[in-house]
């Protein structure tokens, strides 16, 4: 109610009309985020204010006419379609209906607490800045489809993840823009005596300041019927080298890293506690908030359980996932360090440094450290890799800590990741999903049976969508180009020269992620002659390449990688068939994975823990050309895509490899997918590429969806934390 009154009261907002009063509900939910029937309802209202805020509500209510409201709100049609949302919004929301309700009626008195260093929603809100985030974003929509008691912890990050600018010569520029909470859908999380909640951790003197305590206020992210509360420490009476503690994503220096991940284990769990939350499991999604498991233990100890009664406790009520497979991707911190940090807590949990220390211990080559990861496995009773393939990685990368038992009995299990169909999904393709695999397909989603009927949908109709498909990427790529040389100051006929880049009509491959270097973004160069070759193929077989990424601020070798696409871009031959989409965020993606043909995925195995963008890709009908690593392992079946690369081989250097993968690669384009994709018959459609369209949908679509993943978390780890 508290929060509901603090909604409706928001100073700012343009008088909204009551006949349309529930707008404001609306966008204070991210359930709008995955029904495109209540974004299309502030799109109706003003179409070009709606993408000038970047598709978020909150901030377009602030911004919206009084007479575009009052007009809305006197549109019979308007009215018919709000209410029809209003229907889809109110029946959601009747938990009895739910998978867990149904499946567990008995388990629904304490929630799971999922906790992460990012939540990827919306492009709206820009806290998250891969996969890690999206995959946490997508994991708390899923929860709340299938009505888990669930909560979600973690950063309300005031400058978020920083918004690329690439240079004329192709430089990667970072620049940070701060984020007004009054102006996205976060609202001040109160506790049940109806104050504001605000928590504490202490941390030790550092720069010119003191041993002090440092003060996180939460806030509240609806999220369908799941919660998220998110912390900020920049406020009164932090410090300001305190207040940019929680300011950016891994921003900052080791000691940062080490404080910002106190406040999110620590200060997690007492937000929780300020909050009258007492969650019956705790998820630790990757090492970043172990430190929850410390604070859980001192809790303990100080209610009278010893030190190993304690551990026993937590370890029966703890999930954590690891995400990765390179030993520089995990937190560790100088023994040093955190004998500053936590100068007492061996005394609070009434054993010795040494064993406190002796908890998250990692050997180094320059000596001992404290591994979050490590912390994590030790006082967590089930541990999971997020692919098969990345499960075998982890057992061999950790199984030290279990000496007495083989590689494959190291209980370190897992769980494939999976993509939240509703919003990876292209509206295009829902409408025809709706009229083939009936209206109430969304509640099958996992379930191959329902995805046989995918072969029904007659070829004409599918590819008359993909066609539609390629045409919107290609006009969203050409306005973010032209959007982008306006920015760079270029005369007016190079902005209207970009309505000629890029063919709708032409064979489309996408690339977008990350720039780690691993993932090998300038492997399709390997021979650039070759390279001009398929791309020109005779003249009427062509294509074309588009690009999208962020390298880490930090990271120059992944810079590197971004002006080296960006400078072949330009190269004679290559010019006008390659396109670098600047600042990749989740709407460049949905874009992308909706419109592009090929997914082309080249990562060095088996460094890929799983990987997303290529499920996002298949359910939409684009196919993966890709190195079986991660997920890909699992879902390639000879005939929905294509594998680059021979998986049982082993190299010599990385060299090596670079140029068989190349090989392969290459070897692909011309002789599979290129002469597929333009062999047409007498309608014009190519009936082999639509077999194995149907195909990846088919296979796809249920095996890595959110919904399987899901289930496999409350059914395999989840219930039996509830059940002990």
């Amino acid at each position: 109610m508290l929060r509901r009154r603090f909604i409706m009261n928001q100073i700012g907002f343009t008088p909204v009309p009551n006949r349309i009063s529930r707008l404001v509900e609306i966008a204070y939910n991210l359930w709008w985020t995955w029904h495109p029937e209540a974004q299309e309802l502030f799109r109706r209202i003003d179409a070009r204010l709606w993408e000038d805020v970047y598709h978020n509500p909150v901030l377009f209510l602030r911004e919206v006419r009084q007479s575009a409201l009052d007009k809305a709100a006197n549109d019979s049609e308007f009215i018919r379609e709000y209410h029809n949302v209003l229907t889809l919004f109110d029946e959601y929301h009747v938990f009895e209906h739910t998978w867990f309700k149904q499946t567990f009626p008995n388990r629904l008195d304490r929630p799971i607490a999922y906790f992460s260093a990012e939540f990827g929603l919306h492009e709206c809100l820009p806290i998250y800045s891969g996969g890690l985030g999206v995959l946490s974003g997508d994991h708390t929509k899923e929860a709340s489809d299938l009505g888990l008691p669930f909560v979600g912890v973690g950063f309300l990050y005031p400058q978020g993840y920083f918004k690329q600018t690439i240079t004329p010569s192709g430089e990667q520029e970072a620049s940070y823009v701060k984020v007004r909470f009054a102006e996205v859908p976060a609202t001040p999380a109160f506790a049940p005596d109806g104050k504001e909640v605000v928590v504490s951790v202490d941390l030790p003197a550092r720069y010119n300041l003191p041993d002090r305590k440092v003060y996180a206020k939460v806030y509240k992210i609806q999220v369908g019927l799941a919660t998220l509360y998110l912390m900020d420490t920049d406020i009164h009476p932090n410090a300001p080298e305190d207040r940019e503690l929680s300011a950016r994503l891994y921003g900052g220096d080791q000691e940062m890293r080490l404080a910002q991940e106190m406040v999110l284990g620590i200060g997690g769990v007492r937000a929780l506690r300020a909050l009258g939350i007492e969650p019956a499991v705790y998820h630790m999604n990757e090492g970043h908030s172990a430190f929850l498991v410390l604070e859980r233990a001192r809790e303990l100890v100080a209610a009278g359980f010893s030190f190993a009664e304690a551990q026993d406790i937590i370890r029966g009520t703890t999930v954590f996932t690891t995400h990765t497979p390179v030993p520089a991707g995990h937190d560790a911190f100088p023994f040093s360090m955190i004998d500053r940090y936590f100068p007492t807590m061996h005394d609070e949990l009434k054993i010795s440094r040494e064993a406190f220390l002796e908890l998250a211990r990692q050997d180094q080559s320059w000596g001992p450290t404290f591994s979050m990861t490590v912390l994590a496995l030790r006082m967590s009773g089930r541990h999971n890799g997020v692919s098969k393939l990345h499960g075998a990685v982890s057992r061999k990368m950790w199984g030290w800590l279990w000496p007495d038992k083989p590689e494959d009995e190291v209980p370190i299990t897992h769980v494939t990741n999976g993509i939240h169909t509703e919003s990876w999904l292209s509206p295009r393709l829902k409408a025809l999903f709706d009229e083939f695999l009936g209206k109430q397909w969304t509640l099958r989603i996992d379930d191959p049976a329902l995805w046989e009927g995918i072969e029904y949908i007659p070829d004409e109709d599918l590819w008359e969508i993909m066609n539609d498909m390629r045409a919107d990427l290609v006009h969203f790529v050409r306005m973010r180009t032209r959007q982008r040389l306006a920015r760079l100051g270029h005369a007016p006929h190079d902005l209207q020269a970009t309505e000629s880049l890029l063919d709708p009509n032409v064979l489309t491959i996408g690339f977008a992620r990350r720039f780690a270097t691993y993932k090998r973004a300038t492997l399709l160069f390997h021979d650039v002659e070759r390279l001009k070759r398929i791309i020109h193929g005779d003249g009427i077989r062509r294509v074309q390449f588009i690009f999208a990424g962020k390298a880490h601020p930090r990271d120059e070798p992944g810079k590197a990688f971004i002006r080296e696409v960006y400078q072949r871009s330009f190269e004679p031959g290559l010019a006008g068939h390659i396109i670098f989409v600047e600042d990749y965020d989740i709407n460049v993606a949905r874009q992308m994975v909706a419109g592009a043909d090929v997914w082309l995925n080249t990562p060095r195995r088996p460094l890929e823990a799983s990987g997303t963008s290529g499920q996002k890709a298949g359910l939409n009908g684009t196919l993966n050309l890709s190195i079986l690593d991660g997920w890909w392992a699992e879902g390639f079946n000879g005939k929905n895509g294509w594998a680059i690369g021979d998986a049982s081989a082993e190299y010599d250097s990385e060299e090596a490899q670079n140029h068989a993968d190349a090989m392969s690669l290459y070897d692909l384009l011309e002789n599979q997918v290129v002469p597929t994709f333009y062999q047409r018959d007498e309608k014009g459609i190519p009936r082999q590429w639509m077999k194995m369209v149907k195909e990846c949908i088919r296979t796809i679509a249920p095996q890595f969806s959110m919904t399987r993943m899901v289930k496999d978390y409350t059914v395999r780890l989840y219930m039996p934390c509830l059940e002990e």
